[in-house]
């Protein structure tokens, strides 16, 4: 790891560098700003130039630098300038709106305070999905502030394709609103009102899509799992939310098997029973016939709730809603108790997917993307969030490694992707099976490739150019994550990629690195570039969540503060900030932010603080033909006086674990990190546990392994694989080829 001060610090390798940044939104925004403010802003970053530490100097100098008139002038307006930079954004989108502001938000607030945005403002996410703004069209007969610009009736919306590109479906824009508007009506017609909440669990469907969107067009709550997650935790979210209806499919396809899901749909209605809202599930067909659903209760079929609309009356008003008010529930991971259920707002969600996805990804109406995702994955607001500007939307549902892992890279060429979004497993398991997508298809027209999810490793970095996708495709690695609904740190078309990390932060984000070994409640402070520790956002953006379902305010309160689990998720371990939980450290000539793994997972044997990503890195280099995966985590039981770090290796089928290869583990950690980072144990281990969007799950093992007895989360695909590491609560007693090797 790099060392802070003014020694010399090494530069990763550089893989790509825009070469006509002029052409970018962000480049021609900023010269908007340029021109409005009298500013000179430029689109470079010569970090080389910036002696650490610079975050703060970056983070809070003055508007103009003489010496540093960079791409990171244009972050530093957004922060220091926060209304001014915000209506800008706001205004560029060309929303859809009424109303005014008088105010675009209380600078003098912190984040902890959760200040309100563009109060006066009424939007609608869903018309501005189906819908244009007719604003610059200057049409003196238009009364409704829409027209079909980008979005025109024969103008494909969504291509919906089934696992192994088996079906595949176009829907235009003139038959989504048809489709959303017929389904709005049917919610008008059996009482869904404003505030209501319209629950599904879906595929990645156009009719997953049309019912989100009918939802907000009659002004209710969208909410949604995937139809892999099992019973548990569907109710665990669900239940929450008291929702009025519920909309879930009749069958599921995944890794070529048919699942009948009535009987999950039967257990998931009798659990909705002590909702007082609830009203009944309506069933979505998902193949050629309709699965028979009269066995299950308070049940409907899709084709009977739309029949409750009138025929011949015209689709009711949108209705528009305060830029502050909830349209979104999502749902934390919930690996260690019951998932927090984030409530986000139409307007925080709309102003910031301008900025991820026209400023920072360049998206538009000419853009194809295909994101893969579930429902239950705040990526599925990626999926749908390209509609917003007259892009089309590719819809993958099932495995994205049948018939083999070559699917997504074809289905891309063929339907021509300018963006595809997937995940480091999904890139780890391309470069295994030895795929050169660049010799197999043609991706002339993919221009980004982003991937989220985990940290995506250093050699998977230089796979992508060396090996796997053409050059001039701008590998995007970004995190953020369901509690903001965006991004901290984003990618950037003005700025190079280098190896490791993601390139910076999300424009407008104060995003900061702080000491991990202050106490919870104190006052933060900074540390300097290459040193690791927490990363915050340190003053308010848009998209924070409006507050956290069925949360309580701390009495003698104002109502508008934040509740008690919302202010103890994020703002308690530092006075004042939002702290994310995630470990990180900043390059201190590149500015890339590498997530080094979640802060309450940080391994500290003898006071030495490092990631769990960091040896993840190494096994996946070094050892990727023998270990399928791999999971780390710290033990510290209450007799223990230090920590000690256990390593766990699940084999590929026909590798064996002994006691050599645990030697050539040891000895590539120490060789590639350091001696302070050789695990002290090495096991095998039969399983790793992962969420059903596949990410690994470290707390709940660690709290097993440092003694505690935990209840497994219905947010975990395979909740029975944490009873194999109970028996490492008592490590010492292990003998034979479990013992420590």
């Amino acid at each position: 790891m790099a060392e802070s001060g003014q020694q010399a610090v090494s530069v990763p390798r550089k893989l790509w560098q825009n070469h006509d940044p002029e052409s970018t939104l962000m480049y021609r925004f900023m010269q908007d700003t340029n021109r409005k403010y009298g500013l000179q802003l430029k689109a470079g970053w010569p970090f080389s130039s910036i002696k650490p530490p610079f975050l703060s100097f970056i983070f809070n100098t003055g508007l103009i630098n003489d010496l540093q008139q960079t791409f990171n002038d244009l972050h530093n307006f957004a922060l220091t300038h926060r209304s001014l930079f915000w209506s800008d954004i706001f205004h560029a989108a060309n929303f859809i709106y009424e109303g005014t502001y008088t105010r675009v938000v209380d600078e003098s607030l912190p984040i902890d305070a959760v200040p309100r945005w563009f109060e006066g403002v009424r939007l609608n996410f869903s018309e501005n999905v189906l819908f244009s703004s007719s604003r610059s069209t200057k049409n003196a007969n238009d009364t409704t502030g829409r027209c079909v610009r980008d979005k025109e009736d024969g103008k494909v919306a969504i291509t919906e394709v089934r696992e192994g590109g088996s079906e595949v479906r176009n829907v235009t824009y003139g038959e989504l609103r048809e489709l959303v508007g017929t389904l709005a009506k049917a919610m008008k017609a059996r009482g869904v009102e404003k505030g209501d909440r319209v629950v599904v669990v879906g595929a990645n469907s156009v009719e997953t899509a049309a019912v989100m969107l009918a939802t907000g067009w009659v002004g209710a709550i969208f909410s949604s799992s995937s139809t892999d997650m099992g019973v548990k935790g569907i109710l665990q979210r669900t239940v929450q939310v008291n929702p009025k209806l519920l909309f879930m499919d009749d069958a599921a396809l995944y890794n070529g098997k048919v699942v009948d899901l009535r009987g999950k749909m039967a257990e998931v209605v009798e659990g909705l029973k002590e909702c007082s809202n609830f009203a009944g599930v309506v069933s979505i067909r998902r193949f050629a016939e309709a699965r028979d659903i009269s066995g299950v209760p308070m049940a409907e079929t899709w084709e009977s709730f739309v029949a409750a609309a009138d025929r011949n009356s015209p689709p009711p008003e949108f209705v528009r809603i305060g830029f502050h008010e909830p349209w979104l529930i999502c749902y934390s991971s919930g690996t260690t108790g019951i998932p927090k259920a984030i409530v986000h707002s139409t307007g925080g969600i709309m102003v910031n997917s301008y900025k991820e996805s026209r400023l920072h990804e360049g998206l538009g109406p000419d853009s194809v993307a295909l994101q893969y995702t579930t429902t239950g994955w705040i990526m599925y607001l990626a999926n749908v969030g390209v509609l917003l500007w007259g892009g089309r939307a590719i819809f993958y549902d099932g495995s994205p490694f049948q018939p083999d892992a070559s699917i997504l890279i074809r289905l891309a060429a063929e339907h021509g992707a300018t963006k595809l979004g997937i995940s480091p497993r999904w890139m780890f398991e391309v470069a295994k099976a030895g795929l050169r997508p660049r010799d197999m298809v043609d991706l002339s027209r993919l221009h980004t490739v982003t991937c989220t999810g985990m940290v995506l490793s250093d050699q998977l970095f230089e796979w992508f150019y060396d090996v796997g996708f053409p050059p001039h495709v701008h590998l995007a690695n970004i995190s953020g994550g369901t509690d903001i609904a965006g991004c901290f740190g984003a990618m950037n078309p003005l700025t190079p990629v280098y190896v490791g990390g993601t390139q910076g932060p999300s424009l407008g984000v104060h995003v900061a690195i702080y000491d991990s070994l202050l106490p919870d409640g104190a006052q933060g402070k900074e540390v300097a570039p290459g040193m690791p520790g927490e990363l915050v956002a340190a003053a308010p953006f848009p998209n924070i969540p409006c507050f956290l379902w069925g949360d309580e305010t701390e009495p003698g309160k104002s109502p508008a503060a934040p509740g008690t689990k919302y202010h103890a998720a994020y703002f308690a371990r530092f006075q004042h900030v939002w702290a994310h939980g995630d470990f990180c450290v900043v390059h201190p000539v590149t500015g890339n932010i590498t997530f080094l793994g979640r802060a309450d997972g940080v391994l500290n044997p003898s006071g030495v603080r490092f990631g769990s990503a960091e040896i993840y890195s190494v096994i996946e280099r070094r050892f990727a033909d023998r270990v399928q995966d791999s999971l780390c985590v710290g033990q510290r039981r209450p007799q223990d006086s230090d920590e000690s770090v256990m390593l766990f290796l699940l084999m590929r089928p026909g590798a064996r674990f002994d006691r050599a290869l645990v030697h050539e583990v040891k000895q590539a950690i120490a060789a590639d990190l350091s001696k302070r980072h050789v695990p002290k144990y090495v096991f095998e281990t039969p399983e790793i546990p992962t969420t059903v969007n596949l990410k690994k799950v470290e707390l709940p093992v660690k709290q097993i392994v440092s003694g505690h007895t935990i209840k497994p989360s219905g947010t975990l695909a395979n909740p029975e694989s944490l009873q194999y590491y109970y028996q490492f609560a008592k490590v010492e007693e292990l003998l034979g080829p479990k013992e420590k090797l």
